[in-house]
């Protein structure tokens, strides 16, 4: 386990980045938890990991659409927002095994904001991360729970 205390929002967003590059230095399935209050900052760091993957363009929250994709050179990346889920089964009629089952040459990474509201149907996490308000700052704590999100941690800094 690691915290980062970070000032701003350029500190988490480099944060970010720097999981980013782990990832590409370390290609291989990944899912990520994200666990914070309401604006504690999990879309901003999944927008600059998604970014630091080789997205030029705008990342959407997907609070609404409870997910949104991108193909990316060497990944493809689901966005889960699951907030405004009301039933984890709600994932089954959307279609997530469709997201979840994906194979070929790109490496697969799941994002899940608020995974406790779709237990049993999101995959288990490598590592887990936990955004709290400290004052106007942020505590970033990130947990490995897998040989995955341990060789990720390893490289974090």
């Amino acid at each position: 386990m690691k915290t980062f205390a970070l000032a701003d929002e350029a500190e988490l967003l480099a944060l970010a980045g720097r999981l980013g590059s782990s990832l590409d230095q370390q290609a291989a399935a990944t899912t990520i938890y994200m666990y914070g209050e309401l604006g504690a900052g999990k879309t901003t760091f999944s927008r600059g990991l998604i970014q630091q993957l080789g997205h030029d363009g705008k990342v959407k929250s997907p609070t609404y659409t409870l997910v949104e994709s991108y193909e990316l050179p060497n990944w493809t990346v689901h966005h889960f927002d699951l907030y405004r889920l009301a039933d984890p089964e709600e994932l089954e009629f959307m279609g997530i095994r469709d997201y979840l089952s994906e194979e070929g040459s790109k490496n697969t990474l799941i994002l899940a904001e608020w995974p406790q509201r779709g237990l049993g149907y999101l995959p288990a996490a490598d590592i887990t991360i936990t955004i709290d308000f400290a004052g106007t700052a942020r505590s970033l704590t990130i947990k490995a729970l897998t040989n995955r999100g341990k060789e990720l941690l390893l490289t974090l800094n």
